[in-house]
């Protein structure tokens, strides 16, 4: 066959539905041989908003999402997507063409090194440079992409190459490798430290979220009583309806959480990723026991060094210590951290009143009233990804979407469509008005495949973030100022609804009426302008 047959039949054999990309003329040979398959291709407006759809579907199913883009600008237009997914641990699987190999030796039309390039943002990659590796290579790129911790990785693809004729086939799956049970010496070990604790204390990470380890966590948690503060990936791991739950760690908007974190006696952290959130935040060089849960064994880091380090399967280390904690009947008193979870909650529910501006803080409660618990909300990056980490109450694992490794603005919208394409639940993508218009486009996507989810756009005219910060730190800011287009009329122009509600009560009316239809819109939310 040719080698793009075997290439799309290897995608096939991974149980890839969807390749995300922007079409090519050196990846013609497999545009049409995905004409032919089963997948489908779906043409995007930018590759970084086809990288975020292959990193949001990655991240919400476990299996690699895959997205394409030709040489040069195409492929370097993947970066910001392709570097998002591997520093949030979402699988992914990027595939760029590439000019014939006769002319990679010199210089030559649009021709970069993208395999160096995509070197330090990716797990593996490689240059298929003969189709008799291609099956070999499909494969690696998949497993190394799914295992954990996952991330993303990549192959280019030369057009000859892509031409070419080959006998090869597609290797058969194996069950995908699982990490090894925790050591019982160990285990118990975690277990008499645990013991000797008086106000022992959980950080849960995207890991928990990842590892289908929640069922698990929620069953030691309420077990023991041991409260959990989560990082913002973390969120939903154990649902905030949990008497143990203190919310995000981060101290931004409430200090409860940072309160609890320097009383306790020890910490246990459970797929704690130091790349979405620095240790140092939290750890005050206190003498607190650390003990370290994870896939892979802690970064060395000074405000990070743990006392134990148990590196195995989560939700197996989660059933031994269940049983440990179980046969020593092992329960902790709530009293010194549940006046902070009240404290916590009571901020959070606050109503707005009558005439009050619109805040994402007090718009957050109004949004969480009105969505079902496995509903999901995506969050852009901005001043509003940071009251969503620390105020919106998530339930349920993989149900509030935050990219907080690399932390790329943009994400919200083109992950919109990856969310509404995996899932039966509504989907909301938040983003501000910086992030919206990097890659708004999307919406046309949206509605060419038929996708049906509600964007809300908070609108400061600002990049509300750096304005914070900087006056945090100057006492003014400086360079942050935007403008916008009339939103309504670029939602239109789009062909789906726009909302730009005025008052509390018309924003719940039109929450209503937009979560609960498959039809794709628009929600503006002018925030109160800071002085």
């Amino acid at each position: 066959m040719k080698a793009s047959d075997l290439l799309v039949r290897c995608l096939e054999r991974e149980g890839v539905e969807y390749v995300f990309g922007v079409p090519g003329e050196e990846t013609e040979d497999l545009l049409f041989s995905l004409r032919d398959s089963s997948i489908e291709f779906i043409p995007v407006r930018h590759e970084q908003g086809g990288a975020f759809m292959a990193n949001v579907h990655g991240r919400l199913t476990g299996d690699a999402g895959v997205c394409l883009g030709t040489l040069g600008p195409g492929a370097t237009n993947l970066v910001t997507g392709v570097a998002d997914a591997n520093m949030d641990k979402a699988p992914l699987v990027a595939i760029t063409g590439q000019g014939g190999l006769e002319r990679l030796h010199k210089e030559s039309h649009q021709a970069l090194d993208i395999v160096d390039l995509f070197d330090s943002i990716t797990k593996w990659n490689t240059q298929l440079t003969d189709p008799a590796i291609i099956h070999e290579s499909v494969r690696k790129a998949f497993k190394l992409a799914e295992f954990e911790k996952p991330g993303a990785t990549h192959l280019e693809f030369p057009e000859d190459v892509a031409g070419a004729e080959t006998d090869a086939t597609p290797m058969r799956l194996q069950e995908r490798v699982r990490l090894p049970p925790p050591d019982p010496k160990l285990v118990d070990r975690v277990e008499r430290t645990l013991a000797a604790a008086d106000r022992p204390l959980i950080i849960t990470g995207n890991g928990a979220v990842r590892g289908d380890a929640a069922a698990e966590l929620r069953e030691f948690v309420a077990t023991t009583r041991i409260p959990v503060a989560s990082t913002y990936m973390g969120k939903g791991a154990v649902s905030d309806r949990s008497p143990q739950s203190l919310l995000t760690l981060d101290s931004g908007d409430h200090q409860e959480a940072s309160d609890a974190i320097e009383m306790a006696d020890l910490i246990l952290t459970i797929g704690y990723d130091i790349a979405e959130h620095d240790p140092a935040d939290w750890n005050k060089g206190a003498d607190t026991v650390l003990v370290h849960v994870d896939t892979e064994p802690a970064e060395v880091y000074a405000a990070y060094n743990p006392d134990i380090e148990l590196v195995c399967d989560l939700a197996g280390a989660l059933r031994g210590f269940i049983e440990q904690v179980s046969d020593a009947k092992m329960q902790f008193d709530e009293t010194w951290y549940s006046d902070l979870r009240s404290h916590i909650l009571d901020d959070i529910d606050a109503d707005p009143q009558p005439g009050e501006p619109f805040t994402v803080r007090s718009v957050l409660p109004v949004l969480r009233g009105m969505m079902h618990d496995d509903d999901v909300l995506l969050s852009d990056v901005g001043s509003h990804k940071m009251h969503i980490a620390q105020n919106f109450l998530t339930y349920e694992p993989n149900t509030c979407i935050i990219s907080n490794g690399l932390a790329s603005m943009g994400i919200s919208v083109p992950g919109g469509i990856a969310a509404d394409l995996v899932t039966d639940s509504s989907v909301i993508a938040a983003t501000g008005d910086g992030g919206f218009l990097m890659n708004g486009a999307e919406i046309e996507t949206a509605t060419r495949i038929g996708c049906g989810y509600t964007i809300l756009v908070f609108v400061d005219d600002d990049y509300g973030l750096i304005s914070e910060k900087q006056r945090d730190h100057r006492g003014e800011s400086y360079g942050t100022g935007l403008t916008n287009p009339d939103f309504m009329t670029f939602a239109e122009s789009f062909g789906i609804d726009g909302y730009r509600p005025e008052t509390w009560d018309e924003l719940e009316a039109v929450l209503e009426d937009t979560l609960a239809s498959d039809a794709m819109s628009l929600v503006e939310i002018p925030l109160a302008r800071e002085s």
